[in-house]
């Protein structure tokens, strides 16, 4: 009885382990639409599982070299207020984190939260994430429903469907 239970648990550890270490992404792949497709898998015509050989795990993994992406979005401070942008006020951290990466000082924000928020999430006009204004004063006219469109996808999730882990704090 005991050697026929180990048989059983060893034949069904056997294909998940081939799977996880059969999983990759191909190096060719096209990340330009999203999400990416799985490559179409073999067809089979085998009637016993046991002569099958398990198919390898699509796996979709950010490329290589790939660099990490911060966004950094601060309420009620001005552009100048920063020393890192010439202001008086000190922030040793962003300092170091802007001079090891890249800092882009051209973005149109508005005087309402919600609306340069979507813009920053999406990289998009605010109007185009339908938030022309604050969500809680949202109405039904074009571009201010509250409502951001599916054909408008957040950098965090285009970033995911690319292999990249990601969160929001």
């Amino acid at each position: 009885m005991k050697h026929s239970i180990f048989k059983s648990i060893w034949i069904t550890i056997i294909p998940l382990a081939s799977l996880v270490t059969a999983c990759s992404t191909p190096e060719k792949l096209s990340r330009t639409v999203l999400p990416i497709q799985e490559p179409e898998r073999p067809t089979y015509s085998e009637l016993d599982v046991r002569n099958v050989e398990t198919p390898p795990l699509f796996e979709i993994k950010a490329p290589k070299k790939a660099p990490n992406v911060l966004i950094v979005l601060i309420d009620d401070i001005g552009f100048g207020g920063p020393n890192t942008f010439g202001g008086p006020i000190q922030t040793p951290t962003l300092d170091r984190l802007a001079a090891d990466g890249i800092s882009y000082n051209n973005f149109h924000t508005t005087a309402l939260c919600s609306p340069t928020r979507n813009a920053l999430k999406t990289g998009r006009n605010h109007h185009t994430a339908n938030t022309g204004s604050i969500m809680e004063s949202s109405t039904g006219f074009p571009g201010n429903t509250g409502q951001v469109p599916n054909s408008v996808a957040p950098l965090a999730e285009m970033l995911r469907l690319n292999g990249y882990s990601t969160g929001a704090f």
